[in-house]
């Protein structure tokens, strides 16, 4: 564990030492930057939509099986299942509205 630790600490010090040699001076022509806001915007997006869309299909199922075992309470998880869903949506959406304000 030592020898581990130990190995980390040596790699994490070389590549401080090393960083000077890959800095960028000013004379060289540079390439054009990439914009890596929108890229890192659609994934956050897609990530957001995809885990809403597991979360709304786990809500979706556990509502059905609580109306299956008691269909009785068919109202109360019927209005619990709504405002789940609506909270869950909320999530994509935050995240819609976020990318649309740091993307321009």
């Amino acid at each position: 564990m030592k020898t581990k630790i130990l190995g980390l600490m040596s790699a994490v010090m070389g590549l401080l030492y090393a960083a000077p040699l890959f800095a960028q001076t000013g004379t060289a022509a540079a390439s054009p930057a990439t914009n890596w806001v929108p890229i890192a915007a659609g994934f956050s997006m897609a990530i957001a939509s995809g885990l809403c869309g597991l979360g709304q299909g786990r809500a979706a199922a556990a509502a059905c099986e609580g109306v299956a075992r008691n269909p009785g309470a068919r109202q109360g998880i019927f209005l619990f299942l709504i405002l789940a869903l609506i909270f869950i949506e909320s999530l994509a959406l935050y995240t819609l509205v976020i990318v649309f304000i740091k993307v321009k």
